[in-house]
């Protein structure tokens, strides 16, 4: 692949998010991790600061970029002339809407073809919903967002 996009609302990055960023870091000659606007979640995150936080985790991989789109992703990669679109999957759940989301994108742009990463087993049960939820109530979520924004995300989701 030269060009892949890692699309995703990263409302916080967690470390899921950074596994699959850098495995396909490892796949693509360059990766666009893209921050995206979606209207069905309610980010505590502006887009500016979940950008950010992207930067920080990313600095050491010298072929990923990190933008920001607010639109649809199959214009999106259009746009940037990408060969993939690289997503996550952690269970059977999570594959039924993405599934839906690269049939949809193949037919509104079919350069960019879907390539799934799955998850590594021990973060099967992580998602941003999750780290939100128990950082809100206090809990540690060392374990579950990188090192380099952990401070903030405990900050942002203080109640």
């Amino acid at each position: 692949m030269k060009l892949a996009v890692c699309p995703g609302s990263f409302d916080p990055v967690t470390i899921g998010h950074l596994d699959i960023i850098r495995r396909a870091a490892g796949l693509a000659d360059k990766v666009l991790v893209v921050v995206m606007t979606n209207a069905v979640k309610n980010p505590i995150f502006s887009m500016e600061e979940r950008v950010d936080m992207l930067r920080r985790v990313t600095a050491d991989l010298p072929n990923v970029e990190v933008d920001a789109y607010d639109g649809l992703l199959a214009d999106y990669t259009r746009e940037k002339g990408a060969d993939a679109i690289v997503k996550g999957l952690r269970a059977l759940s999570d594959f039924e809407y993405e599934f839906q989301m690269a049939l949809t994108n193949r037919r509104l742009n079919p350069q960019a073809e879907t390539v799934f990463l799955t998850t590594n087993a021990d973060l099967m049960f992580l998602s941003s919903s999750l780290v939100k939820q128990v950082a809100s109530y206090g809990g540690d979520i060392s374990e579950f967002v990188p090192a380099e924004v952990l401070d903030f995300v405990i900050e942002k989701t203080k109640g």
